[in-house]
């Protein structure tokens, strides 16, 4: 006997049968994912605390095949959602019931390699440490370097312009990459900046990077390398206090010291690194300060003598200094392993995302101390101290109840004593959805009708990534005219872990 269904439920069915077809049609072979076994590695990214099956997946693997998809769902009206290798913190790759989700995944060729201009020209798919390995044999090196580097894509870091350990000295990603091709949500293609460091015109490199994906799909991507430092040296301090520390980072760059990175860890991070790692931490200190120096052999001496001084001056009570690259890379190895080593003490961690002034650091920690300890949660801390970004990692469990809602109401109180000291929401893990709603507490409404503005420039009817940074739901027509539908956003159907 058949299922009698209801004719808008059949409906839905076919409009979908539809446009995997034509996705088919544009993408052949095993480019499009439309069962629900094959589509589980897509629900969700980084963000695990949510998930939400996509409508059906789709994997392009060449530009024009990327125009073709961008261009029949803009003449459909249906919504698009890119994503690169998933390691998204905002959930800047979550995917909609009712779009398209668009894999980057097989876009993994290095185009290009010119060291006569120092630049890499790459597809997005390419992760950020095989940009560095593919030109080490002549002495470069890609700067920008996520702990996730190992997994990242190039096309993620520039959606979300991405730091890393070195960003102190070397900068974001938005200071290391020279161009892009992208594709519109119409379909057209094309390419802002390149090889060259000065472009004329307006700055769309600014604008692109960081975009999270709503206002094209990358497609290409030029970045800068830089030759290798003749040396490179590294300090490992610890301190009594974690207010100390933050001192000594204050005081560091107070002196016109700018160490090629400078992290800093409090103790849950440290002990969770070092059983993880094995880096040789101390554990009897409450902070810990990694201080890269780099450059002329000379410079690096006298800074270290410098720096040694100052870490003494703040009290420091303990103080190794590297003797040889792998030692140097140890040292490291401990604090780009605090993510997932946080992940064996705790059955799950937010991991946030904010920025402050370097001077208001150690008012920062004070106050997610006492922060901590108003929701009955632990904390351990992972900063890129020199830069101000802090990544607290909060610890909880979701299979008790109350404490996901916990977790998330301590990281927005977070955000907005970030937001208090001087700082902003995000330094390189984006907006997303997980700091969507706290927007508000940044920009007025005439700031962010601006920026929606400028969305709706690249993208007129809302269809890439919609749902993603933006509190509020806006059109274009009503944007012109200074008439706002205040609307929340929401996903309602996304049921946590």
């Amino acid at each position: 006997m058949a299922i009698m269904m209801p004719a808008s439920d059949q409906a839905v069915l076919d409009r979908r049968e539809a446009i995997v077809a034509a996705l088919r049609a544009i993408v052949p072979g095993e480019g499009v994912i439309d069962s629900a076994a094959e589509m589980v590695p897509y629900e969700s990214d980084g963000l695990l605390a949510y998930r939400q099956p996509p409508m059906v997946v789709v994997l392009p693997d060449t530009t024009e095949q990327v125009s073709q998809v961008l261009k029949y769902c803009f003449e459909q009206g249906i919504k698009v959602v890119p994503r690169g290798s998933g390691t998204s913190l905002s959930g800047g790759a979550l995917p909609l019931a009712d779009a398209v989700l668009l894999g980057l995944g097989k876009f993994k060729r290095i185009r290009d390699i010119d060291f006569d201009n120092r630049v890499v020209v790459t597809e997005p798919g390419v992760t950020n440490l095989a940009i560095s390995e593919a030109v080490a044999h002549a002495g470069y090196y890609y700067a920008p370097d996520p702990s996730s580097q190992i997994a990242c894509s190039i096309g993620g870091n520039v959606a979300e312009n991405s730091g890393g350990v070195h960003c102190l000295k070397y900068g974001m990603t938005t200071n290391n990459v020279l161009g892009c091709e992208i594709v519109l949500m119409s379909g057209e293609i094309i390419k802002v900046g390149g090889k060259s460091a000065e472009t004329s015109g307006y700055d769309l490199m600014g604008i692109i990077t960081g975009s999270e994906g709503l206002l094209g799909v990358i497609t290409e991507v030029t970045v800068r390398i830089l030759q290798k430092p003749e040396t490179a040296r590294a300090l490992m301090v610890g301190f009594a206090e974690v207010e100390a520390a933050g001192q000594c980072v204050a005081e560091i760059i107070g002196a016109g010291i700018i160490p090629g990175g400078m992290e800093m860890m409090d103790k849950p991070a440290i002990h969770a690194a070092e059983a993880f790692v094995h880096a040789g931490y101390p554990l009897d200190v409450e902070a810990l300060l990694i201080i890269e120096l780099d450059g002329p052999g000379v410079e690096v001496d006298e800074l270290i003598g410098r720096v040694e001084a100052i870490a003494q001056g703040c009290g420091s009570t303990t103080l190794q200094i590297s003797n040889s690259e792998s030692e140097r890379n140890l040292f490291w190895a401990g604090r780009k392993a605090a993510f997932p080593a946080v992940g064996r003490i705790s059955p799950d961690y937010l991991c946030m995302d904010g920025t402050i002034p370097r001077g208001k650091l150690p008012e920062a920690l004070a106050r997610i101390r006492d922060l901590s300890g108003k929701y009955d949660l632990r904390v351990a801390n992972v900063f890129h101290a020199g830069d101000g970004n802090l990544h607290p990692l909060i610890l909880y469990d979701a299979n008790k109840p109350g404490e996901m809602e916990r977790a998330e109401a301590f990281g927005a109180d977070i955000l907005r004593c970030c937001v208090e000291l001087g700082g902003v929401l995000t330094g390189e893990h984006g907006v997303g959805i997980e700091k969507r709603d706290l927007m508000g507490e940044m920009f007025n409404e005439i700031d962010l009708n601006q920026q929606q503005r400028l969305k709706c420039a690249f993208d007129a009817h809302g269809l890439l990534n919609p749902g993603k940074v933006f509190p509020t739901l806006h059109r274009c027509a009503e944007l012109g005219r200074m008439h706002v539908h205040a609307g929340k956003l929401a996903f309602p159907d996304i049921p946590r872990f």
